[in-house]
């Protein structure tokens, strides 16, 4: 005789998915390219935060909430990270409505007789654990259910964007201890989000609604003797394959196929070390300081995704919109920490050279040598309808990677490197003559050409965030300041690649461009009005007179000249830029400011720190440190001493503590990064690992640090330990140790 089938299948409800409009209270878990939002209690339930399991950009698990006796646990401790995952703290609620009633306290459970532990561990595949203690006197009959959901939805979808079309939610899959579901995207892709519940059995639940849009519950039931241990578990994989596509939208007509990947095949590159992302350890005698540190590295190495194909790593640019490969992002992080650990950066300019494109794309906004800007693997990207496959609509990531190859080898004197890459140099140099100067200005302008794509293709890429001062958006062709720093300072760090090279006519060519680049930046953005340079030039050649932290990036990259330099710092630390907490992305009292705009008044680390580095280099080595420290003080108002990608713009004298941006990413890599930044500032740190020497150039710790320590400091093949102290207002740095032929300049 035939064995009865145990599989059934239900239907699955309608998608309900509600655009993401909070982070508040959201807590994080991440390893590789899996990533969990949950509530403290480590449920995942639909509301406005997003919260799910996700596998890149699909959301493959969009409820998870438990329940023991039909109530939710009583919080204890939200999640607490150990090597094996994180544990969260629960405990029953009062089930008694009358504590008077004798008859009820005799037949229910009393508050807080059950000690309950939920650990969570995230590799490969989600793995969750209950372990339930009776510490009541009796006998207590258990009941713990687990609600599931899954809705598939594209990051895209919860961020809010509008669809003309779904794939279909395939019928759900139910077995003893077992329940997959299954989602056939427009993409041609089938998604499988399969749960394994140990020892439970499952149902289709009579009241999705009821179990926040779970559509199967698996429950165990037990007696539990006083003194009792219930230890259950479950765990989450998905899986995917090719499928026909459903063509429920109609193809657009600007998407072609894919050109082939430039470079060498992944395969063929390194793995990053096991220490990723840091091989240098930093201490000092400012708690604070070391606990940031501390943060901005566990977040770093949680950033870490693999691929997009086989043995490549990268830096995600941010939790929970941005856990993807992003060309401005990835490399501005890598900049900041290229003195300790560069290998990200390597790593980082490997996986970004080999996406350079190749060909003119106007549905992707790509162009012969320039870097992508953004890379999505989701259903939407996959169907079409988003260019985001990658999308290549970023005026500044193309010489932000020459200005990162070019740094990379000062710290590691890896001439390998530089001539395995040298094609992509010049494919990227050539992108920025033949391409990024759109009206032969001498100038770097973005314009979309994609109907789909940003309209605003900086770092500021809102689309109100470049304004006029009578609030007007700027229009057509835009030069930002900040770009043409960017250029100048990939310009003459490929010069010095050429040099090295042997390659003198290119290089003195570079040069001279450079040169005049920052001449005419100086007369083209200065802006004797407002005695400051403007945020960018208009597709009319009429400067933005705005004033934004832009200037301070243009000192980073050395664009501005010495004699405009004192005075660029003197007016970022004015009130109406800096708000105590750090520089404002667009200053106060201007039409249009907002301390809660995303770009129109918020405050954002990365910046802060790229415009300490500029101060620094510039001679203003004092409003460096006063960055550098309300950054750090700033931090330990946030969850876990975790700068995120931007906050608020309100004046720290209004109102006492920096306040969170509704939905930053948080953790973000450039934010993380950024007090690893601050460190290579305030030591004044320059490598030339060719010539086996390190600089230590005007060394400067705040008032409030007094003591330094650097440990393992690589440049190329040699090594440094290094002691930098403090004593009534003068900085004094000395070589501890020194391993391998190495030079070390201290300049006082």
């Amino acid at each position: 005789m035939p064995v009865p089938s145990r599989l059934r299948t239900i239907d699955p409800p309608a998608r309900r998915i509600i655009p993401a409009t909070d982070l508040d209270g959201v807590e994080v878990a991440k390893q590789a390219n899996l990533y969990l939002l949950t509530d403290g209690r480590g449920d995942v339930h639909v509301d406005a935060r997003g919260l799910g399991l996700y596998a890149l950009d699909s959301r493959i698990l969009s409820t998870s909430v438990v329940r023991i006796n039909g109530t939710v646990p009583t919080l204890l401790r939200g999640p607490y990270a150990t090597e094996h995952g994180d544990t969260i703290q629960l405990t029953n609620p009062e089930l008694r409505r009358n504590p008077d009633d004798k008859l009820a306290i005799s037949s229910t459970l009393a508050r807080s007789s059950l000690s309950i532990t939920r650990s969570r561990l995230i590799d490969g595949e989600l793995r969750e654990r209950l372990t339930i203690v009776n510490h009541s006197s009796g006998v207590e009959d258990l009941t713990v259910e687990l609600g599931l959901g899954v809705d598939m939805a594209d990051i895209f979808e919860v961020r809010g964007y509008p669809r003309a079309a779904r794939g279909r939610l395939r019928p759900i899959e139910i077995e003893p201890g077992r329940a997959a579901f299954s989602y056939d995207g427009l993409d041609g892709v089938r998604r499988t989000t399969t749960v394994v519940a140990e020892d439970a059995s499952l149902d289709a639940t009579d009241d999705p609604d009821a179990w926040s849009g779970a559509s199967v519950v698996a429950s165990w039931s037990t007696s539990l003797e006083p003194g009792g241990r219930m230890n259950i578990g479950w765990s989450v994989v998905t899986t995917s394959e090719a499928v026909p596509p459903t063509p429920a939208v109609p193809p657009t007509p600007e998407v072609a196929p894919l050109p082939p990947l430039n470079g060498r095949p992944a395969s063929t590159m390194d793995s990053p070390p096991a220490d990723w992302p840091l091989t240098t350890t930093i201490s000092s005698d400012h708690e604070l300081l070391d606990r940031t540190i501390a943060r901005s590295l566990a977040d770093l190495r949680m950033l870490r995704n693999e691929g997009p194909d086989a043995g490549e790593h990268y830096l995600a640019a941010g939790i929970p919109w941005f856990t993807t490969l992003f060309g401005r992002d990835t490399i501005i992080a890598a900049l900041e920490t290229v003195a300790f650990q560069p290998a990200n950066a390597i790593m980082t300019l490997e996986v970004l050279a080999r996406r350079q494109a190749v060909r003119d794309d106007p549905w992707r906004d790509a162009e012969p040598g320039k870097i992508l800007h953004e890379l999505r693997t989701g259903e939407m990207a996959g169907a079409g309808e988003t260019p985001h496959d990658p999308y290549y609509g970023s005026i500044d990531s193309t010489p932000l990677w020459l200005i990162l190859l070019a740094e990379t080898h000062a710290w590691t004197g890896d001439d390998e490197l530089v001539d395995r890459l040298w094609p992509n140099a010049l494919a990227a140099n050539d992108w920025i003559d033949a391409y990024g100067d759109l009206d032969g200005d001498g100038f770097v302008e973005y314009r979309r050409r994609s109907s789909r794509g940003l309209l605003n293709q900086g770092w500021k890429d809102s689309g109100d965030a470049i304004r006029h001062a009578d609030g007007s958006l700027a229009e057509g062709s835009i030069a930002l300041a900040e770009v043409q720093g960017y250029v100048y300072a990939a310009r003459r760090g490929l010069a010095r690649l050429a040099y090295r090279r042997g390659e003198r006519e290119f290089a003195d060519r570079l040069e001279r461009a450079a040169v005049q680049l920052r001449a005419d930046f100086d007369s083209a953005f200065w802006v004797p009005e407002i005695g400051f340079y403007a945020m960018a030039l208009d597709g009319d050649k009429r400067p933005v007179a705005t004033l934004g932290s832009n200037a301070g990036q243009a000192l980073w990259s050395g664009i501005v000249p010495p004699e405009r330099a004192a005075v660029v710092a003197d007016r970022l630390l004015k009130p109406d830029l800096f708000s105590g907490w750090g520089v404002r992305s667009y200053a106060a009292g201007q039409v249009g400011y907002n301390p809660v705009g995303y770009h129109t008044g918020s405050i954002w680390p990365h910046d802060n720190a790229l415009i300490a580095a500029g101060l620094k280099a510039t001679g203003s080595a004092d409003a460096a440190n006063v960055l550098a420290g309300r950054l750090i003080e700033a931090a330990q108002w946030f969850p876990d001493l975790r700068l995120p990608e931007l906050f608020c713009g309100f004046g720290r004298d209004d109102v006492g503590a920096p306040v969170a941006y509704p939905v930053a990413c948080s953790p973000q890599a450039w934010a993380a990064a950024a007090p690893i930044s601050l460190i290579t500032t305030m030591l004044g740190l320059r490598a030339d690992a060719s010539a086996g020497q390190l600089e230590l150039v005007h060394p400067n710790l705040p008032a409030w640090l007094t003591r330094l320590t650097v440990k393992g400091l690589v440049i190329g093949d040699a090594s440094v330990d290094l002691l930098v102290h403090s004593w009534r207002g003068r900085t004094s740095a000395e070589l501890i140790d020194r391993r391998g032929p190495i030079h070390v300049l201290i300049h006082a």
